[in-house]
């Protein structure tokens, strides 16, 4: 009977030390805009959106300068940021259409596989509750779970999503889908929509149980929609409607930012890191019809979505943790969405899949502001809009090339497949241009020939780094062929 009460003793206290060990684990939410641009908040310079939500939690946590997207558009984006990965790695070269029409470069199959290893599913192994609320967009065959792998399987507990963009627009959408259940129309903006989900499923968990949510909002990609009262409240300040609506879809990402952080304030969440940031830059105007709203600003830097200069994928980053000392103010060191996986895997104590990842943990940055990359961030976007296609940045210093085979420019590419995959392999980096990013953000001044030591550093490291991303890039095979 002693032995038996001392066992129980240590089975309470081991209990206790495990329950202890459990609470000092940190909420973890990501709010992902799409399309804001790196200038598009006010307290990164715009002079005439009001977002005083975000502005306070830039000001109470750490403010990124050098915040970077895995991807310069949609799908990659998302995909990097789940994975830590390139989203070469998984086979997401591009946005993921929809649908079932056969595509000759196998692009409709296009989708994050069975296998890939997701920051929510890491985070579940760990004992957390885990929620998705709002934009999917990775998978072409959206909510066929005997075809393509659905939230779920990557470790949401709940999910409440779209596969793209809200339809028909952010007023009233119809296409949401909960847990692969068909919701149909719900009153209301997207954004505001996305939060009350959040929120409501987050009143249901456990108190003592850490929680990782992923906020991914609609806004402020086309189609584009916004309350009346805001976009009323701009139009002396714009140009037009259009741009009007723009503003305002901006500040009602911000309310809704706002209300979600005056929830978990409310009820006691007071040991949760926030993270907001976008998954690329802003869309350019009437680069097509439906983008007639498309006003938002890169704060100076060269190019837009789909280009491989900062203004394709540098955006707003913002961290705070609640009820936690971490360094306060603003910060240069170089980070990326692909540090996500990596930083949430070190705080809540799970372990890092057994993979190659492209980021690395920001944990001693919470506490320092500082951080020394391991290695180079390194982008290939073969469909960008600018002709060069291949980017890295080590440090201040960024390089940039296009890809030539043969005797002609590499034409541009949505999806590698059998057809293309030694064009793309044997392609050779050629029109390098290469930019101090501490003294020219612009990168307007090719230090090429002026600076031929740092040059050809740099392509060397890149001649090194693009080589090991191409080899375990992933190559779409149509099912017969497998």
């Amino acid at each position: 009977m002693r032995a038996l009460r001392i066992l129980g003793v240590i089975i309470g206290a081991f209990s206790l030390f495990s329950f202890e060990v459990e609470a000092q684990k940190p909420n973890i939410v990501v709010i992902l805009c799409d399309d804001l641009g790196y200038g598009d908040l006010s307290s990164y310079g715009h002079q005439k959106i009001q977002t005083p939500n975000l502005d306070a939690l830039s000001e109470k946590g750490i403010k990124f300068t050098n915040f970077y997207a895995a991807s310069p558009v949609c799908s990659p984006s998302r995909v990097g940021l789940m994975t830590g990965r390139s989203p070469n790695r998984a086979g997401i070269y591009d946005f993921i259409v929809g649908g079932h029409e056969p595509r000759d470069n196998n692009r409709d199959r296009v989708h994050l596989q069975a296998h890939e290893e997701t920051i929510p599913a890491r985070l579940k192994s760990a004992g957390y509750a885990t929620c998705l609320s709002g934009k999917w967009h990775s998978s072409s065959l959206f909510n066929e779970p005997e075809k393509q792998p659905t939230p779920d399987h990557f470790g949401f507990d709940h999910w409440f999503a779209t596969h793209n963009n809200a339809v028909p627009s952010h007023e009233n959408p119809r296409n949401f889908v909960r847990n692969g259940k068909e919701v149909g129309e719900i009153e209301g903006f997207s954004c505001q929509i996305v939060v009350d989900e959040a929120t409501n499923w987050l009143s249901q968990q456990k108190k003592e149980q850490p929680f990782y949510m992923q906020i991914n909002f609609h806004e402020p990609h086309v189609p584009i929609a916004s309350p009346a009262a805001l976009v009323k409240k701009y139009l002396p300040y714009a140009k037009n409607e259009n741009e009007a609506q723009y503003y305002a879809n901006v500040e009602n990402v911000d309310i809704a930012v706002g209300r979600l952080v005056k929830y978990l304030e409310d009820n006691g969440h007071d040991n949760t890191l926030i993270v907001f940031t976008s998954d690329n830059g802003p869309e350019t105007l009437l680069r097509y019809p439906k983008a007639m709203h498309s006003y938002g600003t890169t704060g100076g830097l060269k190019g837009r979505k789909l280009w491989t200069t900062d203004g394709g994928f540098k955006v707003p980053g913002i961290m705070y943790w609640m009820g936690k000392p971490t360094y306060k103010g603003q910060t240069d060191a170089v980070v990326s969405a692909l540090d996500l996986m990596p930083t949430f895997c070190e705080l809540a104590g799970a372990e890092l899949p057994k993979r190659e990842l492209d980021g690395q943990s920001l944990v001693k940055l919470l506490q320092s502001g500082k951080l020394e990359r391991e290695k180079p961030l390194v982008w290939a976007f073969y469909n960008a809009l600018n002709d060069h296609v291949v980017a890295m940045r080590d440090g201040d210093w960024k390089l940039l090339a296009r890809l030539k085979y043969d005797s002609d420019y590499l034409p541009k590419i949505t999806n590698v497949y059998p057809g293309n995959v030694d064009s793309v392999r044997n392609a050779q980096m050629v029109d390098f241009e290469l930019y101090n990013l501490a003294k020219d953000k612009g990168e307007w001044q090719n230090l090429v020939k002026s600076n031929p030591k740092q040059f050809r550093n740099m392509k060397k490291l890149l001649t090194k780094e693009y080589s090991a991303l191409l080899q375990d890039s992933h190559v779409w095979i149509k099912p017969e062929i497998e």
